[in-house]
């Protein structure tokens, strides 16, 4: 447990070190802007290049994986919409709630934390999942926080789907990942010098990243939605949302994985592994941001992510432990 609490630990760590600077008025909104904008179109599309670029396309398009994730995926939204209704929360702020809570911190946190506890093996079956997220989760609550609210309008409903896809589309990580894998399949090599610029590139994604995460955390969490003339969305649901990130979503993916194995599908223990452990990941910082273009309530969603992202530390770091041990 020691071993594993070196690793997780100092991912945490960051998180809270951005939650401080932010406190401490050390971070500001735009600063974030600026850093959250450096992430996602330079340093984590590096990282996932590299890593597309070494994985076997076998483990990063392995279709048992993507479909029993993408399965469970669906369940989760599903779940927490309809638990949306029951807490009284508009249509935007339902739609967010169901992505930070079925949405894990798989980029920035999931993808190196879980290669440095398993090993290099690890990354096919992550990528599978931000396939999933990356495409079919993230587009379904888009297009959630934009239905109309009339289901006789058609047209609106149609717009409404394509502009979720177009935002799913425009997403560089995956775009990224496919082309490291084009590049590796087809056995090139990158000029030494583009090779250590990327590699730079991708060493900085996750600390920066997390750190910003942390900082947005705090400013999201300290909001005050009068200034923009919406009324806050109500606190109900953000303990039960954390919950169900860290234990109902994995507990979903290890009974469909252990069933998906006793009906004979060809999924590898290290594999379903990996899926349960990175469903056991917090949410997903960017969310709050996506959240607030969106018309959402950015502090509700940042309490979830902050709530999940406080008590995985021990969720996470335990099951690990118990997963690894089981294993053994």
């Amino acid at each position: 447990m020691a071993l594993i609490l070196s690793v997780t630990i100092p991912f945490f760590a960051l998180v809270l070190l951005g939650w401080l600077a932010g406190r401490a008025g050390r971070i500001t909104r735009a600063g974030i802007a600026g850093l959250n904008g450096y992430v996602l179109t330079l340093a984590l599309p590096a990282m996932l290049f590299r890593f597309g670029q070494k994985a076997p396309w076998t483990s990063w398009a392995d279709p048992v994986a993507i479909g029993l994730y993408a399965v469970c995926a669906l369940v989760m939204v599903g779940l927490l919409l309809a638990r949306a209704r029951h807490w009284g929360l508009g249509q935007a702020d339902g739609a967010f709630g169901a992505l930070v809570g079925s949405f894990p911190n798989s980029g920035f946190m999931g993808l190196p934390m879980l290669v440095a506890l398993l090993g290099p093996q690890a990354a096919g079956p992550v990528i599978c999942t931000l396939w999933v997220d990356g495409f079919l989760t993230s587009a379904l609550c888009l297009a959630r926080a934009q239905w109309p609210a009339s289901d006789h309008d058609r047209a609106e409903r149609r717009a409404a789907i394509g502009r979720a896809l177009v935002v799913a589309l425009r997403n560089p990580l995956p775009w990224s990942m496919a082309a490291g894998a084009a590049v590796g399949a087809a056995g090139w090599s990158l000029p030494p010098v583009l090779d250590r610029v990327l590699q730079l590139l991708g060493d900085s994604a996750s600390p920066v990243a997390l750190y910003t995460v942390g900082g947005l955390l705090w400013l999201a969490g300290q909001g005050t939605p009068a200034t923009d003339g919406r009324t806050a969305a109500p606190a109900a649901g953000v303990w039960p949302s954390a919950a169900a990130k860290l234990l109902l979503h994995p507990a979903l993916v290890a009974l469909a994985g252990w069933l998906a194995q006793r009906a004979g599908a060809p999924l590898a223990d290290d594999t379903w592994r990996v899926l349960v452990l990175t469903a056991a990941l917090p949410g997903a910082g960017n969310a709050v941001l996506l959240g607030e273009r969106y018309g959402a309530d950015g502090g509700r969603v940042a309490r979830i992510v902050m709530a999940s992202t406080a008590l995985a530390l021990l969720s996470f770091s335990g099951l690990t432990w118990w997963l690894t041990h089981r294993t053994a």
